[in-house]
Order: structure tokens, then sequence, then C-alpha cells
């Protein structure tokens, strides 16, 4: 139980959260190379289009058979999970918990640096890291705390126990 962390406080719904089982979650982002990127607004409409056009591209290129191609990039996320290093962003779990109206400040409890508070609109923009180069963070996790901005991507904040919204 030592991996599950508590998302509670001035909640509707205090949550638990298994960092375990985010490499299978679609949300999940590459650290690598997320606070090296330009942060786009996503529209959802816009970005199901895009890839029924590229469905369509590929069908009328290639045929509406299974293509070899998409073995390969199969094989090459397999190896892409296995191998990266990823984290999740706190929002959906925050809003999940749908803090009550009057929380105003989200409150990391770590063992290395006690209880850290900041306002909430800033705790939305919060990504957690669970695994380094394939594996989970189990030294010093179960996750890394990194600012959404990145500028604590090379010093997060570490031993993360719970965390609170007041």
């Amino acid at each position: 139980m030592e991996n599950i962390i508590s998302l509670s406080g001035n909640v509707k719904y205090s949550i638990t959260l298994d960092p375990g089982v985010w490499i299978f979650d679609d949300r999940r982002v590459d650290l690598l190379s997320f606070f090296d990127t330009d942060k786009e607004i996503h529209d959802a409409l816009e970005e199901y289009t895009k890839s029924i056009s590229k469905h369509w591209d590929r069908e009328i290129m290639e045929g509406a058979i299974y293509p070899p191609t998409l073995k390969t990039e199969k094989k090459f996320e397999k190896e892409k999970v296995l191998n990266g290093t990823f984290g999740i962003p706190l929002k959906p779990f925050i809003q999940n918990a749908e803090p009550e109206r009057d929380a105003a400040t989200l409150i990391i409890v770590s063992e290395e640096e006690g209880e850290i508070s900041m306002p909430l609109h800033e705790g939305m923009e919060l990504v957690l890291g669970f695994s380094i180069n394939g594996k989970p963070l189990k030294e010093d996790g179960p996750v890394y705390v990194y600012y959404g901005d990145g500028r604590n991507k090379d010093n997060p904040i570490k031993k993360v126990k719970a965390l609170k919204i007041r």
C-alpha cells in the first residue's frame, strides 16, 4: 500500500491514486520531451478529424488491408512503454475528486520536504512522474511532482505520500 497516494480534503470524493497502472493510461506524457515542447490547446474535434483523415489517407495509399507498417508501429510503442520516462497530469484526478467551491489550496505531503502548499489553479498544472527508463519509482517515489512549466524538472518533489485540497 506504500505505492498508493490519497487525494483528499475539501473535496466531494476522496480518491486514491495508483501509479502502477498509469503506464496503460492514454493521458501519460513522455517527460523527456514534455517540458521542451510548446503547450498547445487541444481541440477534441480537430484531433478526431485529423486522426480520421490520417486513417483515410492510409487506406487510399495502401488499401484497406492491414499494412505491415502498423506491426512495426505497435512494436515501437511497446518498446517506448517498456523503456520510457513517463508522467501524468494531475488535473483530471483533481477534477474527478470535485473540489468544493471554497477549495483554494493544494498541499503536497512529502517525506523529504514536508508540506508544500500552492494555489489550486497552479496545482491543476502539476505533472506526476511515475517511471524513469521504464522502471517504477520505488526508492524515492511512488511519484515525483513536477510543476507544469518545468521549472523543477531537474529537481522534482520526491517521496510524495499524499495530496490534500483545502
